[in-house]
């Protein structure tokens, strides 16, 4: 040790080590010791601090500690103290994973003798420590013994103790703890499954009720481990004891043992409904309310948890449901109507028969409120999980429910009002499935003119509910009101007048609670919203005394929800894109502002109160300012301290724009001296909302005040901009150069030094691939008013010359990296912008880029720029005086270059849009006669039909289509392509005319033309609303017939454009479903007779011709899952899944992403398939590629490995996946291979940091 430092420092720490142990040890010692004490308080407080040990990380028991402790607390259990006990049970959580699993075993062994015990004290504590040291065992899937041993010691004396008939206490307690330990560790129990059923079935004849219903939860928790057989053995002892002939006591405890059994694992009853359904049906006829109620909620678990198998049993269902909800034997109904009607019926008789009928009947003992609430769950659950019913529904539930209304127990009103919500909810348009909108000919949802026929009748039955004083009542109506104004916005207007005493009574009313009142503003603040201003002006007068109420109420929340309201009332009050409102808002201004005022002014309320008070404010002063007089200036300086808290500084700057952008043009001019330095900071700040609202606000300012700022304003905003204007962040640098744009037309005198500072970083930006849309445009708008403006002294030239500059230094040793093609549109798309405002200097411009392109010598970037340039000034300018650019451009068609053939190509067709009468004629002859330059003539004609309008088209329509039907038969793809994207655009001029004839040529005997034509048909669907989408509707029917075309291109094809119509426009094939589904599935199925081998030399290689039509169908399917999901049967989708999981490489990366999906989207469904889904994922997880294979199949295997495991993952987070035998053995197998672990935390961190990122673009 002398010659190794390192043997020293080990030495010395291991002596540390002693130390810090023999510390302990003496600690704990000194605890024990105490914990023998007389004194009951020494031992409490020596038993806490010992736990205060015990839950200390760093803590480490030698193994005489580990004994004595165990030991002490054991001996507790039985102390004097009840206080000490139960400190004495907490100590044994932590101590389970502090000590050995022999001492772990003396603790249960003691714990489970002290179950038997006489003493009931004893048995009580025992029974919480067991159940303390079972919620403290590792899970399963840790892969520790200690569990598994532990647990199968306790089992084995449990199931003794539950056969001790004599003890029931001890009974139950054994039950409450088999069922903890089945729910959380059922998956350690395989071996003890069958004796745990064998004991547990008997108790369903326990003599005592409370038995029962314990044996009952512990085979619910039992059921979704257990294997099959022991399943079926359940299911058929408990179908064998309904079957018997008379129902008795115990028929009740077997239905309610169904309705659990199907809760906790619904899937695997499924397979037993059809001998099952008949017999619970019978039972309802039986005349007892509680075997009813049991029904029904075994109705209602089936429903919900075996959906296929349910389905032609659900007619019955609602049948049986709609009877019984209106079950009320004991009370008539008829009576208080007749009461209201007839007021003067002589009470005294009415007196005398409740006395009768009272010492016949008591209230008490009246169960039939149980049936009825039972049926309406039951309901609706049908009513979510069925909304292919939903027009049924309406016809035969709903106004069934409305009559119940009227319902006198709180309770089952309360889940008639949520069955009613649930129809509502189902009712809203599914998103993806609106029929795209301002369709003409379009017809309503049928649902929802039916509900439109009821709202009368909905609003009749909750007027008189609106004023009960049951608050349970008064809240669902409110839930009720608030589900129908979003379902039917706009059409509660006439209805309001009936409303108004509810809602005023629940907001004034002292003896509503905070819920009570915070759900009426809920409510107000929809109805407000979802109605025009015009609606609502009559009624400002009744309903702003007590929202301004509820704005000053000492509950935070009461008070933020009641400033929202204020706010949405404000801008119905006064509506400035209603300039025409004659409502007179004076009598209103001082009250609203006042009780806005005082909570604007206090700082010490919730955060959320803050920022509501802000944004109220602010639209009081952006509606009624000018009303505001004095107030005004005062009001617009809190806003300014509020901007300089980090607090509201966010919310703060947001009201600032609404302000500045009001059309009452307040003054803010006080503000901007100020404000706008403290705007300049906030561009500085890590906080990407902050700088785009600064944004925001600063454009708004600068439009409205350029003539009020000065030059140390405008420097304040011009030093941040260049840091902002970067490719990093798209949004913020189109947001930074509108501001700039906005600077350069209202002062350009302060942009002198803008060449140097934030131009170049523009020019950069323009440079870059990543340009486009937005941002594109804000550049072009900045180009344009520098130009125009002559801001910073750059000319047309000079412009120019930056943005044109990197092309003709691209490629050479000083600069050798290429510029990306996305760099040549934008900059072209910047010289046609400057110009088409410098029209003088662009005629010497194009001459200039006919000579490049012209040149042998000109570098390729350039020429290839020039021609793009040339297009797209040309498609604003008429360039016929350009006499030689057809033949350059022709010429150009012959390069060797791609890149300048396809520039050439984009040229041509964007000249022809400026000038048509001259180029198109041309153009059409060339495509003609010209069949080598074919496929470049057509992408140029592409261009042109893309972007002139209809009109201009139509002259010329008749020449363009006879011409691409002549090509429509072309051998080769790509030109095929080309001529149907033409075909689809050139539809959209003229649907009526020309979609008839696209269905006509389906008939057509060549394969290559049905494929052409159903391409077309594709590029007729856009993400948009446009005319052809009603006629399209009517036939796409007929183009679907192709998917069971001889021909694999044509189905492949087909595939391709059902699946841009459900990913675009859902709508148009949603009534199709039901016909194309089976050939779409038949397309997922691998067929031999398209699967091949060809040799290629000594080797042969096995191709499948079919495999782009599978794949085009799973594409499909992934489509469909997304905006089709409620016509899809899943059960039957999961089935080609399945299937999916183990073809080729390209189908399981499709179908792992998919079951991946599915486990969001449909997790029960996925729960029941478990089994057969966990082994292809699996094999391909421990598929290993043979050894000497090319790095490509390395690198697709594993990527098939992290795609399979993000599936595994997607699994795994639904929360019953793991009590699956199958699916814990593989999540274990995962856990225990370093390799496969390794892959399913990176995933998981991946997933982790997406949701991270989805949450800052937020």
């Amino acid at each position: 040790s002398r010659s190794c430092p390192h043997g020293r420092y080990f030495a010395i720490f291991l002596l540390l080590l002693v130390v810090k142990m023999s510390n302990i040890s003496y600690h704990i010692s000194n605890l024990l010791e105490k914990m023998t004490s007389t004194d009951k308080d020494f031992r409490f407080m020596a038993t806490n601090d010992l736990m205060m040990e015990l839950q200390k990380d760093s803590i480490k028991l030698d193994e005489d500690s580990e004994k004595k402790v165990v030991t002490m607390l054991l001996k507790l259990l039985e102390d004097k103290n009840g206080e000490v006990q139960n400190l004495a049970v907490k100590c044994l959580g932590p101590l389970v994973v502090k000590v050995k699993e022999c001492q772990v075993e003396t603790m249960v062994d003691k714990l489970c003798s002290n179950m038997m015990s006489d003493k009931e004290q004893l048995r009580d504590i025992s029974s919480m420590g067991l159940k303390t040291v079972i919620a403290e065992l590792p899970a399963c899937s840790s892969g520790l013994s200690l569990t598994a041993n532990i647990c199968k010691k306790i089992t084995s004396q449990l199931i003794g103790a539950i056969g001790k008939q004599q003890d029931v206490s001890v009974q139950l307690e054994a039950l409450d703890i088999l069922s903890d330990m089945l729910g959380r560790l059922s998956g350690t129990l395989v071996s003890f499954h069958a004796s745990i059923l064998t004991s547990l079935l008997p108790q369903l004849t326990s003599p005592r009720m409370a038995v029962r219903k314990r044996a009952i939860m512990a085979l619910g928790h039992l059921v979704p481990s257990c294997s099959t057989a022991l399943f079926t053995q359940l299911a058929e002892h408990l179908m064998a004891e309904l079957g018997r002939a008379q129902p008795s006591s115990n028929t009740r405890t077997y239905i309610q043992c169904l309705a659990m059994v199907s809760r906790q694992g619904g899937h695997r009853v499924g397979e037993h409904l059809e001998k099952i359904i008949p017999m619970v049906v019978k039972f309802c006829s039986v005349e007892d309310d509680e075997l009813r109620e049991y029904c029904f909620q075994a109705f209602e678990a089936f429903i919900r948890r075996c959906p296929k198998e349910m389905s032609p049993h659900v007619p019955m269902v609602i049948k049986l449901c709609l009877k019984y909800m209106t079950y009320d034997p004991n009370y008539n109904y008829d009576v208080d109507e007749d009461q209201e009607v007839d007021e003067s019926m002589d009470t005294e008789d009415w007196v005398d028969e409740d006395q009768e009928s009272d010492d016949e009947y008591s209230d008490d003992d009246d169960m039939s409120w149980k049936v009825r609430r039972s049926s309406v769950k039951c309901l609706e659950a049908v009513i979510s999980t069925r909304r292919d019913l939903l027009v049924e529904l309406y016809g035969s539930v709903a106004p069934v429910l409305l009559a119940r209304f009227k319902e006198r127990e709180e309770n089952v009103k309360a889940d008639i009002f949520v069955a009613f919500v649930a129809l509502l909810k189902q009712t809203r348009p599914v998103q993806g499935l609106n029929i795209t909108a301002s369709e003409p000919g379009d017809k309503e949802d049928p649902s929802i003119t039916l509900l439109k026929k009821q709202v009368p009748t909905v609003v009749k039955a909750l007027h008189k509910q609106l004023k009960e004083k049951s608050m349970k009542s008064r809240q669902g109506c409110f839930s009720l009101l608030t589900e129908l104004a979003k379902v039917l916005p706009g059409d509660l207007g006439e209805h309001i007048p009936a409303l108004i005493p509810g809602i005023i009574y629940s907001l004034t009313d002292k003896s509503s609670s905070s819920n009570m009142k915070i759900d009426a503003l809920s409510f107000l603040h929809v109805l407000l919203c979802s109605h025009p201003p015009g609606v609502f002006q009559q009624h400002i007068k009744v309903f702003l005394p007590p929202v301004i109420q509820c704005v000053e109420d000492p509950f935070y929340k009461i008070t933020s929800e009641a400033l929202l309201v204020t706010q949405q009332m404000v801008r119905i009050m006064r509506p400035l894109e209603v300039p025409t409102s004659t409502f007179d808002v004076k009598p209103y201004v001082k009250d609203v502002f006042a009780g806005t005022l005082k909570r604007l002014k206090a700082t010490d309320i919730d955060q959320e109160v803050k920022e509501r008070a802000i944004s109220c404010m602010g639209h009081i002063v952006s509606h009624l300012g000018d009303l505001l007089g004095s107030d005004l200036q005062p009001t617009l300086q809190i806003f300014l301290e509020r901007l300089k808290n980090e607090i509201t500084r966010l919310t703060a700057v947001k009201t600032l724009t609404l302000i500045a952008a009001s059309a009452l043009r307040i003054d803010l001019r006080p503000l901007l001296a100020e404000g706008i330095p403290i705007l300049g900071s906030f561009l500085r700040k890590n906080q990407r909302a902050l700088k785009l609202s600064t944004l925001s606000a600063l454009n708004v300012i600068v439009l409205k005040y350029s003539d009020s700022l000065k030059p140390d304003m405008i420097e304040s905003m011009l030093n941040e901009l260049p840091g902002l204007i970067e490719e990093s962040d798209m949004h913020i640098s189109q947001m930074a150069v509108m501001l700039l744009t906005s600077l350069a037309k209202g002062c350009p005198a302060s942009l002198v030094k803008i060449g140097n500072t934030a131009l170049p970083g523009v020019f950069h930006l323009v440079h870059s691939p990543l340009l486009q849309g937005g941002a594109l445009s804000a550049i072009l708008d900045l180009l344009q008013v520098l130009v125009v403006t002559k801001t910073g002294n750059m000319g047309y030239n000079d412009l120019l010359k930056a943005l044109m500059g990197p092309f003709h230094g691209s490629g050479k040793a000083a600069d050798p990296t290429p510029i990306h093609r996305q760099s040549y549109y934008s900059v072209a798309r910047c010289v046609a912008a400057l110009s088409s405002v410098c029209p003088k200097e662009a005629s010497g411009m194009v001459t200039s880029f006919i000579q490049e392109v012209k040149n042998p010598k000109t570098p390729e970037p350039v020429r290839i720029l020039s021609f793009l340039s040339l297009g797209e000034v040309g498609r604003n300018m008429n360039l016929g005086g350009q006499k030689e650019l057809k033949t350059v451009i022709l010429e150009a068609f012959s390069s060797p270059n791609e890149e300048v053939k396809s520039a050439a190509s984009c040229a041509l067709g964007n000249i022809c849009v400026g000038n048509l009468e001259e180029y198109l004629p041309f153009m059409l002859k060339e495509i003609g006669s010209q069949p080598r330059r074919q496929y470049l003539l057509l992408h140029s004609l592409k261009e042109v039909i893309s972007a002139c309008s209809s009109q201009s088209l139509l002259t010329h329509m008749e020449d363009i289509w006879a011409l691409l039907f002549k090509n429509c038969e072309c051998a080769e793809e790509g030109t095929r392509n080309v001529v149907a994207e033409c075909l689809g655009k050139l539809t959209m001029v003229n649907p009526s005319q020309l979609l008839p004839r696209l269905k006509q040529k389906l008939s057509s005997g060549s394969p290559l033309a049905r494929s052409t034509v159903v391409t077309a048909v594709k590029f007729t669907i856009v993400d948009q609303p446009v005319p052809i989408d009603s006629l399209l509707k009517g036939c796409i029917g007929d183009f679907l017939k192709t998917l069971q075309d001889k021909d694999p291109n044509v189905r492949r094809v087909a595939l391709v454009m059902f699946n841009s119509a459900a990913h675009n426009k859902p709508s148009l094939i949603h009534s199709q479903l039901a016909s194309v589904l089976p050939s779409l599935y038949k397309e997922t199925q691998i067929r031999k007779d398209l699967i091949r081998e060809v040799e290629m030399g000594p080797f042969k290689h096995t191709v499948d011709d079919g495999l782009d039509v599978r794949k085009a169908a799973f594409e499909c399917m992934y489509t469909l899952l997304d905006n089709c999901l409620d016509s899809l049967d899943i059960s039957e989708f999961l089935n080609h899944v399945e299937e999916g999981l183990k073809d080729h490489y390209d189908i399981r990366m499709l179908t792992f992403i998919m079951l991946a999906r599915l486990s969001s989207l449909c997790p029960n469904a996925v729960v029941q398939r478990l089994d057969r889904l966990v082994e292809p994922l699996r094999a391909t997880c421990t598929t290993r590629v043979k050894a000497g294979s090319v790095k490509q199949e390395f690198e697709k295997q594993e990527e098939l490995r992290r795609s399979a495991m993000r599936a595994v993952a997607a699994l795994l987070s639904i929360s019953e996946v793991e009590k699956s035998p199958a699916m814990a053995d593989f999540a274990n197998q995962i856990r225990t291979n370093a390799e496969m672990a390794s892959i399913f935390q990176s995933i998981q961190g991946d997933a982790l940091s997406s949701t991270v990122e989805s949450m800052d673009t937020s």
